[in-house]
């Protein structure tokens, strides 16, 4: 039984390389996911794919279902998640390009349906978030990476903001100082949903530029899109690798 799963980011609506088998429409309590759930082999292992924004890219980072995609994936025997992410980078070595496996994350979103545990309670529950990302899943990437000769940064604190535009400089200043590495737009609440119903997830974040104010000039969005379709060559090779590597 499939128990692994990718979901793609800004940048990855689809696995070139996946070999789809079918697709599964799931209706969850929590409305519609970003889409069907792919299910196809990679490199002779069988995974699930989920685009978070659609496979057309058409759901921005503040509207995505996250309940309805964590549900969906728990739903369909999902043990273990790769999270593919696109992040600006603040910190001075996380530069345009850089692959990341973040290790602590920081939550700036709001409104946001963030928790499994709203309603029909028979007590009130809290969930240990010491260390947000799954350990074991960040050695596999980390793995992956070493295997196809790919440099990736390990460790990292993410800033989750809430989108859709981005930050002002000041804003990533303040981030800064709060420590944060890399800012993002999905990571929360995705993480903390994974971690409630027991998900062994991690995140693969792709630095798309640099964060507001880091360097010279305004941000492009035409300069963020050439350096993620670069980007994620080394991804689906980083991918293949980590499912390789974890499925013996």
């Amino acid at each position: 039984m499939v128990d692994l799963a990718i979901i793609g980011g800004t940048g990855l609506t689809s696995l070139y390389n996946l070999k789809i088998i079918r697709r599964e429409v799931v209706h969850t309590p929590y409305g519609e996911p970003s889409g069907a759930l792919t299910i196809g082999e990679l490199c002779g292992n069988e995974v699930v794919f989920l685009a978070r924004h659609g496979y057309g890219h058409t759901i921005p980072p503040h509207m995505v279902n996250y309940r309805a995609n964590l549900w969906a994936l728990k739903h369909a025997g999902i043990k273990r998640i790769i999270s593919i992410c696109a992040v600006g980078g603040i910190r001075g070595d996380i530069d345009p390009g850089s692959l990341v496996i973040p290790d602590q994350i920081i939550d700036y979103t709001w409104s946001r349906h963030h928790t499994f545990f709203e309603k029909d309670l028979t007590h009130v529950t809290h969930i240990d978030f010491t260390h947000p990302y799954c350990e074991e899943m960040r050695s596999a990437i980390a793995e992956g990476a070493a295997s196809a000769g790919i440099d990736i940064i390990q460790g990292g604190t993410y800033g989750a903001t809430q989108g859709p535009r981005l930050e002002s400089a000041a804003e990533i200043n303040r981030m800064a100082r709060d420590g944060c590495d890399m800012v993002g737009m999905t990571g929360m609440p995705e993480v903390a949903l994974a971690k409630e119903i027991d998900l062994c997830y991690a995140a693969c974040a792709v630095c798309a530029n640099k964060a507001a104010g880091r360097s010279e000039g305004i941000i492009e969005i035409s300069k963020i899109e050439t350096t993620l379709k670069e980007s994620m060559v080394r991804v689906r090779q980083l991918l293949e690798h980590t499912i390789n590597s974890t499925s013996c």
